[in-house]
């Protein structure tokens, strides 16, 4: 036994460095050097000041604002994941008629088709993004709310559109804190 347990634990001593000391520092250096950004958590900083994540999504209920996906963990990225309501499931039906409701009656003239993504949550729970859809779906009550053109403010949906990954994959999207920063700055 006395010989097994020696080679035993040195070799549980050496894949312990590798694995959760060496390997982990080499992967952070690289990633530091490489991808400084996004290894930080691609944080948007304005006036010194972190203003959020280009990768998790905030909640903004100001009407004067661009509003995101519905989060089923409420913001909390230490939660993040779906409410795991199936498609006939009671609570989700009533959730999803409940963001409706607040929709309406947050713009009452509004009477475009209101896009999937501004009722139900994503996956994660935490989308920085909603489709162009879900953005024009709003101009016109962000524009009343700031006393701006719809035509100003359309446009800077266009702006702050991003295409599809690499071309191919996935829908337009718009990054809703970038977009709202955006209307800030046009204030």
């Amino acid at each position: 036994m006395k010989n097994q347990l020696r080679p035993a634990l040195t070799i549980f001593a050496l894949l312990t460095i590798i694995t959760g000391v060496i390997y982990p520092l080499l992967v952070t250096g690289v990633s530091q050097v490489l991808f400084p950004s996004q290894s930080n958590g691609s944080i948007i900083t304005v006036n010194g000041k972190a203003a959020g994540s280009e990768l998790i999504g905030q909640q903004f209920d100001d009407p004067s604002y661009f509003w995101g996906r519905v989060s089923a963990v409420g913001y909390n990225a230490d939660l993040s994941s779906g409410s795991n309501y199936g498609p006939l499931n009671p609570a989700l039906l009533e959730a999803v008629q409940a963001r409706i409701d607040a929709l309406q009656a947050a713009d009452p003239d509004n009477t475009l088709p209101i896009p999937v993504d501004l009722v139900t949550a994503s996956a994660s729970g935490l989308d920085p993004h909603i489709s162009v859809a879900a953005a024009l779906y709003q101009v016109h009550r962000v524009a009343s709310a700031r006393g701006l053109s719809e035509a100003d403010v359309q446009s800077l949906v266009e702006q702050n559109t991003e295409g599809r990954q690499f071309g191919i994959f996935g829908e337009p999207r718009v990054n809703v804190l970038l977009l709202n920063l955006a209307l800030d700055g046009i204030q």
